[in-house]
């Protein structure tokens, strides 16, 4: 990642240390209460993403993806249905999922199926509705799942009306050369063998280690922005002090056309936005706005970027605009539905409420996936022990920019947090 990339997440905060300078209460209680924030949307979702990412390796290990690429080398029904199925079941990494998708690309799968199994690999998998569920709600994960059908459905239609055949075609020559065979595996005799559950905590590893620096990044601010920006900040980003004076529907298209941008500005992956969509959702965010930001996590330029080294400059910036236009559209058609049907989900999870520690099943849950957690890096040192995988690589040797800002965010939290216990 350039330095450059993360100058938006920055620029998101500025407001925060204004508001905090000026606030009664001291900039160092603050910063203790919003590391305490941050420490408490992981230790609310530290079991989730351990079940995720276990339920994520099983389906790797034992999943051969060479049987159902053979179904998708059409753009029809059938193939986008099973390249969304394939989608959910799969990584919740974004990096991890355009990985895969370029893999598709190259084995034949259809750019219709490519660009679906990329929605569905960032908004459809388990661990997020998981997510979901504890921080927003069983209602908003009804909502990501119809949305998140929606929302294939729309991209797929706006791909075959605008498919750019020279610029596809173009993109499948840039990648032929870097194609790489998966094994063929009998997936029966794998999940009847040791090495098979070896392999699934080789995944579980691989699974965090693509994705903990967005988590540590988004839930951290998370915390600082519950904490620091006030609801009269994003009523101004979201024209919600406009309620009255505005047409309800120049609002809700507002909402929905401003949504990815923020998104965009945090550079937050698919996991890592969560905790912050409860903190606009507790603010009051229309829920077009809200189910934009929450679709919109491969908008961030890091893995825009990626596509762009993958199909070249036009189909990356081609696919971010099918994202654009189709998180829009899902989100408006969302609201406007829901809102007829009477069923439209309200903001009644608190922020506090949510990150309280407390001796309930999050406590429970915790201690016994961390057994979980024990017996998946057994099974990964196993399988290091008998041979070395091949790993996803995000970016070039030596500490990246990115990591250095994880380190710094880090130790923001943990000094925040010495503060807030002295």
């Amino acid at each position: 990642m350039k330095k450059n990339s993360i100058l938006p997440l920055l620029l998101l905060l500025i407001p925060s240390i204004i508001i905090a300078q000026d606030s009664k209460e001291s900039f160092t209680s603050l910063w203790g209460e919003s590391a305490k924030t941050a420490l408490g949307f992981f230790w609310k979702s530290g079991w989730a993403f351990v079940l995720g990412y276990m339920i994520s390796g099983a389906i790797q290990a034992f999943v051969p993806k060479r049987k159902l690429t053979r179904h998708m080398g059409e753009g029809d029904a059938k193939s986008v249905s099973l390249s969304t199925f394939f989608g959910a079941i799969s990584s919740s990494c974004s990096f991890a999922a355009l990985a895969a998708a370029r893999s598709l690309f190259l084995k034949g799968a259809h750019f219709i199926s490519t660009v679906a199994f990329m929605f569905a690999s960032t908004n459809l998998v388990i661990e997020l509705g998981i997510l979901i569920f504890i921080f927003l709600g069983w209602e908003f994960i009804v909502a990501e799942i119809i949305g998140g059908i929606l929302l294939i459905i729309i991209s797929s239609i706006i791909i075959k009306l605008t498919y750019p055949k020279k610029w596809i075609k173009a993109a499948r020559e840039r990648l032929e050369e870097q194609s790489e065979e998966e094994e063929d595996f009998n997936w029966r005799e794998r999940i009847k063998s040791k090495e098979g559950w070896f392999l699934v905590g080789k995944k579980f590893v691989m699974e965090w280690k693509m994705a903990w620096e967005d988590i540590l990044i988004g839930f951290t601010i998370a915390g600082f922005v519950s904490v620091l920006v006030p609801q009269s900040f994003w009523e101004a980003i979201f024209l919600n002090n406009m309620q009255g004076e505005l047409p309800e529907f120049v609002i809700r298209l507002e909402n929905a056309l401003v949504a990815p941008f923020v998104a965009a500005a945090t550079f937050i992956g698919s996991m890592g936005n969560i905790p912050l969509a409860t903190v606009l959702n507790e603010n009051g965010i229309l829920f077009a706005g809200l189910m934009g930001f929450i679709y919109s996590d491969l908008m961030v330029p890091p893995l825009v970027n990626m596509n762009r080294k993958y199909y070249g400059v036009k189909v990356a910036f081609y696919i971010a605009g099918v994202m654009y236009v189709s998180i829009v559209l899902t989100a408006l058609i969302l609201n406007y539905s829901f809102d007829l049907l009477n069923v439209l989900p309200e903001g009644s999870r608190k922020v506090k409420e949510v990150t309280q520690f407390k001796i309930d099943y999050t406590f429970y849950f915790n201690i016994v996936f961390a057994a979980f957690t024990g017996l998946m890096l057994y099974f990964n040192s196993k399988a290091q022990s008998k041979s070395h995988g091949h790993e996803h690589n995000h970016g070039g040797g030596g500490i990246s920019f990115k990591r250095i800002v994880v380190y710094v965010f880090a130790a923001i939290v943990l000094i925040g947090l010495i503060i807030h216990l002295i």
